[in-house]
């Protein structure tokens, strides 16, 4: 092979295996145009194999009522593994454990929350009704749960953040008490520009992990607060607090562990914006004067006069819940122990059977459709003519909808090193209104995935552009986040915002008409007028991204100045150093 090869002819070599017939390609005139062509021809059956229909037959199967909405420990669990490892094995596939079957365990306790609570201020008692005023539950495994009379302090986002100098907990002991929090991180303005945010701080518009939920129990916990209340607000959560009270009010998980989860505060509840401005009123203060104080970085907690009071009864279960994982070994024996994973998780919020009518949570986008979308790009890299040079993993994971817990299971017991791990490639919801003509990245200017992304996305006259609303927090809300947490490089992407033939708001009208009224609610169900035109687009611009990865020297890399490339570079130096760099 020649060494002065355009990138793009070097590239397509790559991607059908370096076989004799690219080297006489590549020996042409016009060697890029050439060589796109043969990898066209040789990436045509792959690319083909993924299909509407084919990727609308395997969603109706998961979001079938059969599937009783796939919650773990449930029948439906049961039935979306087995279907998985039919489906995985039919396919070809290996085993993806290395004890010889398809399954991780992942141990799990749930726990379903009865829970009571009111709020004592300015010599009123505040009723709250769950789970429409508010929802609570305890994450440490007990069987019940108090919280009486402990005083209330606003903190105003919650956050500890050194690098940033930023403490919201600053000259305050919270222990025993109940501390109350608003939702994401500060959008802190610009100085001396108004209407725009300071993008030196909390990634400005975007959200940081800071800004997560997660974050600010985890932090409540270290302070040693008795609770932790987040305040819901529909705007920059990015969904309504339906969602809050659909998910939390029923049974949830955790992974099981020694300590039974008792370095967690007793109580993590939510709280509508109604409630809040009651409470804060009912206590003597503004509540809109105290959002405005915590936008500043002296802003100090403010006791609220208040006392908190809860009570827990716990219904709890131990279960096996099981990711599911299959295997495509690489060609290369010198890079076959690396890897590349595909992930999407395939549970969803099960079925309740106190509602009248519908019981199902379906969840046939969310998320059926990626789970779907692994198999077809499974299936799709089992049409090369050569296999990928290194090994390439499907996941499909349990427990996102309850914090993200199969992968997170996966990320900290890998079965496959972590140091050895290129990349993961995740799926989460996939288009069902047509094709686009941009890619958006979640979480964009992290990685070089993005790079092979955009280069990738011009074999389909597409372009990649940002998440509109970083605000909204995506990244950090589904399973690649947990492979980022460990310094695995990961990309996020989906369909962008402007429709191919359609109005320039087509998207953004469809997009906000699922999450208000179909996103983890019962009617989220397969719908006649779906278009997976740019799902299987999409799908195949995961495919190409994967195999690119799978078959180039040089490993992905996060980009300067991320919160993960620390981890990245420490996991890498030592043996895989020389791997990583070639």
């Amino acid at each position: 092979m020649k060494n002065n090869l355009p990138l793009l002819t070097l590239l397509g070599l790559l991607a059908i295996g370096c076989n004799e017939s690219a080297r006489q390609v590549a020996d042409t005139n016009d060697e890029a145009a050439a060589t796109t062509t043969v990898a066209s021809t040789v990436l045509k059956p792959a690319l083909q194999s993924i299909t509407a229909a084919d990727l609308l037959k395997r969603t109706k199967v998961l979001a079938s009522d059969a599937f009783e909405g796939r919650a773990p420990g449930s029948a439906g669990e049961d039935s979306t593994v087995n279907y998985l490892t039919r489906q995985f094995k039919q396919l070809g596939l290996q085993p993806g454990n290395p004890d010889g079957t398809y399954v991780q365990n992942v141990p799990m306790v749930g726990f379903t929350p009865q829970p009571k609570a009111s709020f004592e201020a300015g010599g009123k008692t505040i009723s709250l009704t769950f789970p429409t005023d508010y929802v609570a539950l305890t994450r440490r495994f007990v069987p019940s749960i108090d919280v009486t009379n402990s005083d209330m302090v606003f903190v105003g986002y919650g956050i500890v953040a050194p690098e940033y100098g930023w403490d919201d907990y600053k000259d305050v002991d919270v222990k025993g008490k109940t501390i109350v929090m608003l939702i994401n991180d500060p959008p802190v303005p610009a100085p001396g520009n108004a209407g725009q945010l300071d993008s030196t701080i909390f990634g400005g518009k975007a959200m940081t992990y800071y800004g997560r939920w997660t974050y600010k129990y985890e932090i409540a916990a270290q302070k040693g607060a008795a609770a932790a209340i987040i305040i819901h607000e529909t705007g920059p959560a990015g969904y309504p607090y339906e969602v809050i009270s659909g998910s939390h009010s029923r049974e949830n998980f955790d992974i099981n562990n020694p300590n039974k989860n008792m370095d967690r505060a007793k109580v993590e509840a939510w709280i509508t914006t109604d409630k809040a401005q009651q409470l804060f009123t009912a206590a003597g203060k503004n509540f809109a004067q105290l959002k405005q104080a915590a936008l500043q970085k002296d802003f100090k907690p403010v006791p609220l006069n208040a006392k908190a009071n809860f009570s827990i009864k716990n219904k709890l279960r131990e279960i096996q819940s099981r990711n599911v994982i299959a295997k495509l070994e690489g060609a290369d024996p010198k890079l076959k122990e690396e890897y590349v994973v595909y992930s999407a998780h395939w549970d969803h919020l099960g079925k309740d059977p106190s509602l009248k009518g519908d019981q199902v949570y379906n969840g046939a986008l969310d998320n059926a459709s990626g789970t779907a979308g692994l198999l077809e790009l499974a299936e799709a890299f089992t049409k090369l003519p050569q296999k990928p040079k290194r090994s390439i993993l499907f996941l499909a994971v349990t427990g996102e909808e309850k914090g993200l817990l199969g992968s997170k299971y996966y990320a900290t017991n890998p079965l496959y090193p972590l140091n050895k791990t290129l990349a993961d490639i995740n799926m989460d919801v996939l288009n069902a209104y047509g094709p686009t003509e941009d890619v958006t990245v979640i979480g964009y200017g992290n990685s070089t995935l993005e790079d092979v992304l955009a280069q990738e996305a011009k074999s389909q006259k597409r372009h990649i552009v940002p998440e509109s609303s970083p605000e909204n927090g995506s990244f950090y809300r589904s399973d690649h986040f947990e492979f980022a947490k460990q310094g695995v490089p990961a990309l996020y992407a989906e369909s962008g915002v402007v429709a191919r033939n359609q109005p320039a708001d087509y998207v953004k009208k469809w997009q906000e008409n699922y999450t208000a009224k179909d996103y983890h609610k019962v009617s989220d169900e397969v719908r006649d007028d779906w278009n997976l035109d740019g799902a299987v687009e999409d799908l195949q611009l995961f495919f190409r991204v994967g195999l690119r990865v799978a078959n180039t020297p040089k490993y992905p890399e996060w980009k300067e100045g991320t919160e993960f490339k620390a981890k990245r570079d420490a996991s890498l130096s030592g043996t895989n150093s020389a791997s990583a760099s070639r």
